[in-house]
């Protein structure tokens, strides 16, 4: 039993946490931006089918659009499912090295560089997400946007004007041609708009999408951390390595030069 304690203590001091937090972080992040980003994109076409763009000709390119969407959302996914294992198995075989550096294990030169550059591939991919994680806040921007006016027609204010002036008109943000027809909502249909299923779903699902798209931000940031850490610790210690072989190989000259000078002078006395 104590063998097989001491085993399992070993084995799980060999676990790479801080690696493994960013890996579920990550996953986590992707699956709601790549999973809420597909359906909130599938109910955003079908709300501009019903409400603001009544011929398919008006929204075709909206339509090819959103499909390359979510065709890059499904790389995105499989991508970053791959690089997340990639990189927790990173941070095992770098804690491996670590605990292991004053043992017969040594870390190599292609290790270090395979270290090297999956910080540099980290840094360009956090500096990519930052740039998705503001794209997925427009979508949420343009809802809110909607949802304050059908919010704004029911307070008091909106009495002192007729409702029917209040409209919201989705050509202006370029996501249908101008000539697009009706292209707005206005009143009591803005309103009908803002409590369907395809508005509030869509609305609600973006917003955790933009959530999702900052946390893989904050999980690379993690990385990225994890990563330049463990790299400086196993550059210095290959540093040390060197040092202390070259120190030992002095001393096992100066040894030999010894026992060389002690049998010469034992030969010259006998």
């Amino acid at each position: 039993r104590l063998c097989c304690l001491d085993c399992c203590i070993k084995c799980l001091g060999g676990v790479p946490y801080a690696s493994l937090v960013a890996t579920i972080l990550c996953f986590s992040g992707v699956a709601l931006f790549c999973g809420c980003g597909h359906v909130a994109l599938t109910g955003t076409v079908k709300m501009l089918e019903n409400h603001f763009s009544h011929i398919s000709s008006d929204h075709a390119t909206l339509i090819d659009v959103v499909q390359v969407l979510q065709y890059i959302i499904y790389g995105i996914g499989s991508f970053f499912f791959l690089y997340g294992i990639i990189l927790l198995a990173e941070g095992f075989y770098t804690t491996s090295a670590v605990k292991e550096m004053h043992s017969e294990f040594k870390t190599t030169v292609c290790g270090r560089c395979i270290s090297a550059m999956f910080v540099f591939l980290t840094y360009i991919l956090g500096l990519a997400w930052l740039g998705i994680f503001g794209f997925s806040a427009v979508p949420v921007f343009l809802f809110y946007n909607m949802w304050t006016t059908c919010v704004a027609m029911k307070s008091p204010i909106a009495n002192l004007t007729s409702v029917d002036n209040i409209c919201v008109d989705v050509r202006q943000y370029g996501v249908i041609p101008w000539n697009a027809e009706p292209g707005k909502a206005c009143g009591q249909t803005l309103a009908d708009i803002c409590n369907t299923s395809e508005f509030y779903l869509s609305y609600h699902l973006y917003i955790v999408a933009c959530a999702g798209a900052g946390a893989t931000v904050i999980a690379l940031i993690h990385y990225l951390m994890i990563l330049s850490a463990n790299w400086a610790y196993l550059k210095g210690a290959c540093q040390q390595t060197h040092d202390y072989q070259d120190i030992k190989t002095k001393d096992d000259a100066e040894l030999q030069d010894v026992q060389s000078r002690s049998k010469e002078g034992l030969n010259s006395y006998s």
